[in-house]
């Protein structure tokens, strides 16, 4: 193929890597290349059982700049996804969306986050060098994609949210301490079941060291300047998760809640300024039951934030759990629609039952190899079977079931593509290292096929050319890395070879064109 140049792994891999990696020349790796790592001056990037790391330094354009070149070809990705998923969630373009969103956001976000802007600038400019045709409009409506339903319901005085009138609903969660764990120390776990048309996409962990305020590590997409996920642990001390609102539907043009989150993360010091920064210019966008924990006073906090009223509770001794709906009465009758808080046919109220009584049933005993368990129980409470995976379980699998005890016509469709797509612990061991454990493809570890399942259920065979295949991954552990720092070479699992000539055992480095 013209342009492209063979590459060989030292274990007998043959790949055709076209123009970026540096092999007497610039040549980019479009390649899931195993545990090999590629560098640039504020960067390091490699691939490792279905994730994407990724860890980044510096000021915002310089980090943004690493960020947005290690993810351009992911980006490219998505920009197709996004053309499809638009239309089909709303009957609108995504560059519908790209204007719409900048002529309501962008000004506000050079005023109010500039630091952010500036982050979102460097990775346009990152993502253009490594190939992927962006601007800075496209960058800002992508790190709002996770308020488009709220805003856009709003904005077209048009209820687009297929599930019971309100917003659609991810994840399950849950954070211990005190009595429940077994050293008394914090654990959280969590995973996100999405639709896996973009889901999927969740699949980078970001290591992101800003020249101002606290690094961070994190799950997210590529090019978002926030978790979406949402799971993170801070360099002050900080565990943080959340589960969605399900059904939620006030909205108010204000602060959108990545730019809240982001800087909470950033900048946040206690779990009291966590809420201080949520709260402040919140918007509902992205209504959430947020999880903080504390390693350095061993609390944790739950904030179930909607937008006219928000409830938060906080212990030393105790857990929270998070299931897409809310404790708060005020929440669940004045700004939710049908929120299933009671209904075990459902997703919410099965959850509110089984992640309860999995609290209580590994009282004391709840450590990583316990969230672990956790997170990837297939009991169905409605139906009371030990093993059936399906919209109920705390591992969902929505693409499995068959919903015969729908109680609303409204929610997700029998066999939808959409489910776990992933896993996350940390405790206050790993919090302390900045570091968790994560799970690609499931909580469970039960493959997805995308061939497989588009012959069983043809009704979804248009989403086939957006949805991948996610084979069976293990439990991986993610930390922090400075070993792209001056003067700290990192060494690579594997040799590549050019025209039959050996290369050295280093890390290949990228030039970063933003230098020259």
């Amino acid at each position: 193929m013209d342009g492209f140049s063979k590459v060989e792994f030292s274990q007998s891999v043959t790949i055709l890597a076209p123009p970026f990696l540096k092999v007497d020349g610039f040549l980019n790796v479009h390649i899931l290349y195993y545990n090999m790592s590629s560098k640039i001056k504020n960067g390091i990037s490699y691939n490792k059982n279905g994730w994407k790391y990724v860890s980044v330094k510096g000021k915002p354009k310089e980090r943004g700049y690493a960020y947005g070149f290690f993810c351009a070809n992911d980006f490219k990705e998505i920009q197709k996804s996004l053309e499809f998923i638009m239309m089909e969630s709303f009957g609108m373009p995504w560059e519908y969306f790209i204007k719409e969103i900048n002529e309501d956001f962008k000004e506000m976000t050079q005023r109010e986050f500039i630091e952010f802007y500036e982050e979102m600038e460097g990775i346009a400019e990152g993502c253009n060098a490594g190939g992927c045709k962006t601007n800075i409009d496209e960058i800002i409506a992508w790190n709002f994609y996770m308020s488009i339903p709220y805003w856009y319901s709003t904005k077209s005085q048009n209820p687009t949210a297929k599930e019971g009138g309100g917003s659609k609903d991810h994840c399950s969660a849950f954070m211990a301490v005190g009595d429940w764990t077994t050293d008394g120390k914090i654990v959280c776990a969590h995973n996100s079941f999405v639709e896996f048309q973009d889901g999927q996409y969740l699949n980078v962990i970001l290591d992101l060291n800003p020249d101002k305020g606290h690094r961070f590590i994190m799950q997210t997409s590529p090019c978002s300047i926030w978790s979406g996920s949402d799971f993170f642990v801070t360099a002050k001390g900080i565990i943080g998760t959340e589960t969605t609102i399900g059904g939620f539907y006030p909205y108010e043009k204000r602060f959108p809640i990545g730019y809240r989150i982001r800087k909470a993360m950033q900048y946040g010091n206690t779990l009291d300024e966590y809420c201080k920064i949520l709260l402040s210019e919140n918007s509902g966008d992205y209504a959430n039951s947020w999880l903080f924990g504390d390693i350095n006073t061993n609390e944790i906090l739950r904030i179930e934030l909607g937008l006219k009223y928000h409830n938060i509770e906080r212990t030393k001794n105790g857990f929270f759990i998070g299931f897409n709906a809310p404790y708060d009465q005020r929440i669940r009758n004045l700004e939710v629609n049908n929120s299933g808080f009671y209904d075990v046919r459902r997703h919410q109220g099965a959850r509110l039952v089984r992640l309860g009584d999995l609290m209580d049933e590994h009282k004391g005993k709840i450590n990583i190899e316990v969230a672990k368990k956790i997170i990837a129980d297939h009991y169905d409470v409605y139906l009371e079977k030990e093993n059936n995976p399906g919209s109920r379980t705390v591992c969902s699998h929505y693409n499995l079931d068959a919903r015969e005890y729908m109680s609303d016509p409204s929610r997700p469709k029998p066999f939808e593509p959409r489910g776990a797509i992933d896993g996350a612990v940390c405790d206050s061991i790993m919090a302390k290292n900045m570091s968790f454990d994560a799970r690609w493809g499931s909580s469970c570890g039960t493959p997805f096929k995308t061939s497989e399942y588009i012959k069983k259920h043809r009704q979804y065979a248009i989403f086939a050319p957006y949805i991948k295949d996610r084979p069976s991954e293990p439990w991986t552990e993610f930390t922090i890395d400075d070993s792209y720092s001056k003067g700290n070479k990192r060494k690579n699992k594997f040799r590549l070879t050019k025209k039959g000539k050996k290369m050295n055992d280093k890390t290949k480095t990228i030039k970063n064109t933003s230098d020259e």
